[in-house]
């Protein structure tokens, strides 16, 4: 994983720092395991706009994903390494010993050429493996994790993040999430030993707003300027400073918490994540 810092030969570029994209070995994804992907723009069934700040971006072709990792005990060889414009995250494309062709979320350290492999007895923790929470050594870094059995992973799945197993105990294992959370999860749900890949993601600078564009989002306007009837910071005389943070509909932004307390998954909840 490496970032590369572009030469100011243009404005864009002045302050443009890119992927190195060492990892990939490919720029042709596999046909087969592509879906379309229409865009709403934020617009709903009846033209209205619901969800502002949306709208344009690039062209994309969805890369279906194996989340669920339900094909046990059949070793997969590594075929690619590949770019997904759907997620932050690098994918792999596996060829299974049976002519199966499947993507996964790669993690970092997949080779190409290695060999993968998901399922519950005899498999080894390795990086790229998937097994059930029971099966994995305590203190391992894990990412792609289910939430439910059987739902397809969930928690950790975006670039550069990943989860520890802490603990076990009878149906429940502990992990400590990303955000910080430690939470009960059953043992039957399955996970992937290692880091998810492009961790460099975070380090990215865009250069500039036409970028931004490209990625479909659009200007957003900020609460200060806009007028009292439009946002709760708005209004004022001269420059205001629009007053104590808040959302459009009124919730404070910072340290508020929102969670019910009636919530049914309350009790998995070992430790809230931090502020």
């Amino acid at each position: 994983m490496s970032v590369r810092k572009l030469k100011p030969i243009t404005p864009g570029q002045r302050f443009r720092v890119v992927n190195g994209f060492d990892a990939i070995t490919t720029d042709k994804p596999e046909k087969s395991l592509l879906a379309p992907k229409k865009r709403s723009g934020g617009r709903n069934s009846q033209g209205k706009m619901t969800m502002r700040y949306k709208g344009g971006g690039h062209k994309r072709k969805y890369r279906v994903i194996d989340f669920k990792r339900n094909k046990t005990g059949i070793p997969a060889e590594v075929k690619t390494i590949e770019y997904d414009p759907n997620r932050s995250a690098f994918i792999a494309l596996l060829n299974y010993q049976d002519g199966e062709k499947r993507y996964i979320i790669a993690q970092n350290g997949l080779q190409v050429g290695q060999n993968v492999v998901s399922g519950e007895q005899g498999i080894a923790p390795e990086i790229g493996n998937a097994m059930p929470l029971s099966e994995i050594p305590l203190g391992t870094i894990i990412s792609c994790v289910e939430l439910r059995p059987g739902q397809g992973a969930v928690m950790a799945r975006s670039a550069g993040a990943f989860a520890q197993l802490m603990a076990r105990d009878g149906k429940f294992a502990t992990i400590k999430l990303p955000s910080g959370e430690t939470r009960l999860v059953l043992v039957t749900c399955m996970a992937t030993i290692g880091v998810v890949s492009n961790s460099d993601h975070q380090l990215l600078v865009s250069g500039k707003a036409g970028r931004t564009r490209w990625l479909g989002r659009r200007p957003r306007t900020r609460p200060v300027v806009m007028n009292p009837i439009d946002h709760p910071m708005g209004g004022g005389e001269g420059r205001a400073s629009g007053g104590h943070p808040r959302s459009r509909n009124g919730i404070p932004a910072k340290g508020y918490r929102t969670r019910s307390k009636t919530k049914a998954s309350n009790k998995y909840i070992v430790e809230r994540r931090k502020k």
